[in-house]
């Protein structure tokens, strides 16, 4: 059975629905079925923005999406399209969460294989009665599950993170050894799975400037991160650290590794950010299902103006493309 990834449309008075647009102008991908979920409204004003004629095919329901199209499968009423771009508003971030809504419930049932989201206003979603932090934290709850992570994937560099959207004032607290032992084994079987290595080696990052120095600049490396990787290494995972995050990158050291593990949300994204050119994708490992999405925001400033940059968004359909071979083949090892 041929797959189908749901692309869920994001804040339409962001980039979202021009990113989606562009990434699709010239080529289908030819192994799947695509469907926009959104409103066909939002897809033709900014078609006629951009002076684009994407052909879209309008489908009910997701067993009608056709192959080679741009389906386009309407998900959130009418009276949620209050078209503003640049602007936050309740509606917009109803009508993206609808879309993510379907999107989830359609990967879990099975009616899709993978889900790639464009951005969210965290704003406009609060506004709208949503509570989340973000998408990462929606999705586990909407999945019920707790062993999650973010990683952040550009080539060969991936990036995973022990804590995500929180203060940085409260990292130290948050941070202990079954967690760090739960994102490790998080990490490592994504590795596998998702991205096809076989034997995945990770580096893992300490908490303070040069890991600590002996505990001189604090014992977290010591008494928190060192004991995780020897339960790691008990169980088959291979892990070195805890090593300086200062000087990691700039003597290539990401070269040598599957994966690295950063301690907080920053720590990995500056770095990763800078490497990557714009062309990052993020991945929620650990969910029942695959999910994706560009490593941007709604870019407010940009939207309606034909500038914002696809790169990313189209990078992230790929990985989602490449997961879902990725998963079933681990899935025929497996079955012998």
């Amino acid at each position: 059975m041929s797959e189908k990834i749901v692309i869920s449309m994001g804040d339409y008075n962001g980039i979202g629905p021009e990113v989606i647009l562009k990434s699709f102008s010239s080529s289908f991908p030819s192994g799947e079925a695509v469907v926009i979920l959104g409103h066909p409204d939002v897809f033709s004003y900014y078609a006629n923005t951009l002076d684009m004629a994407p052909g879209l095919n309008v489908i009910d329901s997701l067993d009608r999406a056709q192959h080679g199209s741009l389906n386009l499968l309407q998900c959130c009423d009418d009276g949620d399209i209050t078209l503003s771009p640049g602007t936050i508003s309740e509606s917009a971030g109803r009508a993206a969460m609808k879309a993510v809504e379907y999107g989830i419930d359609a990967c879990l049932s099975g009616d899709a294989d993978a889900l790639v989201t464009a951005p969210i206003s965290k704003e406009a979603i609060h506004k709208a009665g949503y509570t989340v932090p973000g998408h990462t934290e929606f999705l586990a709850e909407k999945a019920d599950t707790r062993q999650f992570m973010m990683i952040l994937a550009s080539g060969n560099l991936r990036v995973g993170l022990v804590t995500g959207h929180i203060p940085l004032q409260n990292v130290s607290a948050e941070i202990t050894p079954e967690l760090i032992l739960n994102k490790l084994e998080t990490l490592h079987l994504s590795l596998m799975r998702d991205f096809g290595i076989n034997k995945p080696r990770i580096a893992v990052f300490g908490l303070n400037p040069h890991a600590g120095d002996g505990g001189v600049l604090g014992t977290e490396e010591i008494e928190i991160i060192t004991p995780a990787l020897a339960r790691a290494e008990e169980s088959g995972i291979e892990a070195d650290g805890p090593l300086p995050a200062d000087g990691f990158f700039g003597s290539g050291l990401q070269k040598k590794y599957d994966g690295i593990l950063a301690m907080y949300h920053d720590q990995g994204l500056v770095p990763f950010k800078a490497l990557s050119f714009g062309s990052g994708v993020n991945f929620t490992a650990g969910l029942p299902f695959i999910r994706t999405s560009p490593d941007h925001g709604t870019a407010f400033g940009l939207a309606g103006e034909n500038r914002a940059d696809a790169r990313s968004f189209s990078e992230a359909f790929r990985l989602a493309s490449d997961m879902v071979r990725n998963r079933k083949k681990a899935v025929k090892t497996n079955d012998g």
